[in-house]
């Protein structure tokens, strides 16, 4: 099998993300004797710096994670919930019939800080300003940027320059969009990082202190300010076409903290897996392997048709079920336990024929479930003019036309010698998702778009629930023992491409990296998670190297098939402990700049 590079094995440790420098950093943080919890810390606020196009500060981040003293994997949600002022009436009083796409109405309470906070206190050993040194030193001496931050960039000019300002001011640098390559850096970043450490090393010399006051440094102190008086004073122009104020306050930034769950399971073919709530699409995941369960995929070429038909066929109907059923459990009752039944998977997967599926047919449970209007969702996806875009996550307006551009998310995975494990996906607050803060030199999320302002479903919005977001992290037992984590950015094909890689490793014997490499595919058979919410059944796309044979037997099967260029889907890390004892990780190739590290 063809592989872009080795998969990286040893014993001390292994590091794999997004960006080289986040694996690195993450990688030297296990060389200095933190553990992964505290590398997982320091690589996280280092892609908040280096892939701004991509996650931001004021973001969000589930985490999952394995310690080895406890005995147990644990979801730690760093997901904000909507502002006490973010009701469907007030939304629909300002003309709207989705959340906007982009600007102050998206935006959550920013959880991202919070969770990396709580990971670090609960489970990490260092103090603040040892993992934090690391983002610092590059938003402050600078980073090269990748290409598609530059091409980000230049999508969102005009825009920039004609209504967010104070985004204009930080990207661009010298009147214009930097070069691929070029230095960039982001001074007063650095500056709120610091005067965050200022504040923590005020509180004395106990590393739980120091954690406590950084905490409300950001959520009750000038970080919280600072936020709370730009979405009072400004009125920010998106998605809809029309400037508005935002209803996120410091109380509502006050009133929140990352919280730490259980999670779901399910056993597939001798291995655990284990994934966030239904506040996430995290059980979709796993619904799938309960339909595949019912299938020899061992028996399947991994980019043969009926592998591809297989998968495709199952994530129609799990995904279709997401629509119906999934909210923020704090607030809706979701039928999991029935979901992942293999009773239900039994009737379900009866669906599934020879033909492709052409129509969105989630599951009928009585007392549980809300509409899904699919009409105006494919309306939409007339209307929108393309399919899905990028990683199929953020959309934004430009000044010239009602266009959008996709967006992507980052992921990290990293285990330590003594078999500590940690996922993460940190994602939101995208450079072009909302106008910086100037005094911070950050933006602020977009993830409220993922709300209905339709009281009938269960992702309805409501002041303090949580969206059902995209972000998924897995990880993975075997005989009880914690084996293996991996994840993707991409949005709604998180829980597409992570699993066909796991299938891939699982019943095709295929390396890491081999698993990574394989050409993928992706559906959007279902209303798209984000802004403007469009759905495209019987969509499938594929890599170009997926070989034209499995193209021209999926198109006489029926499906709608796109052939996209050879290396575009997907961005898939993972980490592994093997049977053996080694340490083992990989990481994506495509726009090359993940990367895995390991000794």
């Amino acid at each position: 099998m063809f592989t872009t590079r080795p998969e990286i094995r040893g014993t001390f440790g292994v590091v794999a993300s997004t960006h080289w420098l986040a694996s690195a950093s993450g990688m030297a943080v296990l060389e200095k004797g933190g553990n992964a919890f505290d590398a997982a810390v320091a690589a996280g606020f280092v892609l908040q710096v280096v892939e701004p196009h991509l996650n931001g500060p004021g973001g969000e981040v589930p985490i999952i994670l394995y310690e080895r003293k406890a005995g147990k994997p644990e979801v730690i949600c760093g997901q904000g919930v909507a502002p006490s002022g973010a009701t469907i009436a007030h939304y629909r009083s300002e003309g709207l019939e989705l959340v906007p796409g982009t600007g102050l109405l998206a935006t959550v309470v920013p959880g991202a800080f919070d969770a990396w906070m709580r990971l670090l206190r609960d489970y990490g050993t260092m103090r603040p300003r040892e993992v934090l040194e690391y983002a610092i030193g590059y938003a402050e001496g600078g980073y090269p940027l990748v290409p598609m931050i530059c091409e980000t960039i230049g999508r969102v000019e005009a825009l920039f320059r004609e209504e967010w300002q104070s985004s204009a001011a930080l990207y661009l640098t010298g009147g214009g969009v930097p070069a691929a390559g070029s230095r960039f850096t982001n001074v007063m970043l650095a500056g709120t990082y610091k005067r965050v450490l200022e504040e923590a090393e005020a509180a004395g010399g106990d590393r739980e202190a120091q954690i406590e006051a950084a905490r409300g440094a950001w959520y009750r102190g000038f970080v919280a300010e600072a936020i709370e008086a730009y979405c009072r004073t400004q009125e920010v122009m998106d998605t809809s076409g029309q400037r508005h104020r935002g209803v996120l306050t410091a109380e509502d930034m006050a009133n929140w903290e990352a919280t730490v769950e259980a999670p779901l399971t399910l056993d597939y073919h001798g291995v655990t897996l284990c994934k966030g709530g239904p506040w996430s699409q995290g059980p979709v995941f796993l619904q799938q392997l309960a339909l595949l369960k019912g299938f020899d995929l061992a028996a399947m070429d991994p980019t043969g048709p009926n592998f591809v038909h297989t998968v495709t066929e199952c994530a129609k109907l799990a995904f279709a079920d997401r629509e119906a059923f999934y909210g923020d459990p704090n607030f809706v009752e979701v039928p999991v336990e029935t979901l992942l039944s293999e009773a239900y998977n039994e009737a379900r997967r009866a669906l599934i024929g020879e033909q492709a599926s052409l129509e969105l047919r989630p599951g009928e449970i009585p007392g549980y479930g809300g509409s899904i209007d699919l009409e105006a969702s494919k309306r939409r996806q007339m209307e929108s003019g393309f399919s899905a875009l990028g990683g199929g996550e953020p959309t934004v307006q430009t000044a010239e036309t009602p266009a959008q551009i996709g967006g992507d998310t980052c992921h990290i995975d990293i285990i330590d010698r003594d078999g500590n494990m940690v996922g993460a996906t940190p994602s939101g607050g995208w450079l072009h998702a909302s106008p910086v803060i100037p005094e911070l030199g950050f933006c602020l999320n977009s993830r409220a778009q993922m709300f209905w302002l339709d009281e009938g479903n269960p992702s309805a919005l409501a002041p303090g629930k949580r969206p059902r977001t995209t972000l998924s992290v897995n990880l993975a037992l075997k005989d009880g023992k914690p084996w293996m984590v991996h994840g993707t950015p991409g949005g709604d094909y998180q829980d597409q491409w992570s699993l066909t890689f796991l299938l891939r490793h699982l019943h095709h014997g295929l390396n890491l990296q081999e698993a990574i490499d394989t050409p993928m595919f992706q559906t959007d058979h279902f209303p798209g998670s984000f802004w403007p919410r469009s759905a495209d059944l019987g969509s499938l796309k594929v890599e170009g190297r997926m070989p034209e044979a499995t193209v021209a037997e999926l198109k006489r099967r029926g499906h709608n098939v796109t052939v996209d260029s050879d290396w575009s889907l997907g961005r898939l890390s993972a980490a592994q402990r093997g049977d053996d004892g080694l340490l083992r990780a990989a990481a994506n190739p495509r726009f090359m700049q993940g990367y895995a590290v390991g000794r």
